[in-house]
């Protein structure tokens, strides 16, 4: 039984990562949803992988509030870099 949550564990991590990775550089990918889905679609696409695997793994509560900062964090990053005129309030024009 403990190989075969190994396997989902990982089957739904790796999946999580090219979703995560285009989400937060703002770039679309495809999604279940979507053929072409928003880089706020995938972050959200990601941590749904990223919870299902940790569920099935079992992992503590400190995990948990770890990986809400990441979402935290992803999706912020794929607000801004999503947009196409993306810039810090200190960049000049």
């Amino acid at each position: 039984m403990n190989m075969i949550k190994a396997v989902l564990t990982g089957m739904f991590l790796f999946n999580a990562v090219p979703h995560l990775v285009k989400g937060i550089a703002g770039e679309t990918h495809m999604t279940p949803f979507r053929r072409v889905s928003s880089p706020i679609l995938n972050v959200v696409w990601a941590f749904a992988n990223i919870t299902l695997a940790l569920v099935i793994w079992g992992v503590d509560a400190q995990v948990w509030v770890f990986v809400s900062g990441g979402l935290f964090m992803s999706l912020a990053n794929a607000w801004l870099f999503g947009r196409p005129n993306a810039r810090f309030p200190w960049h000049k024009d």
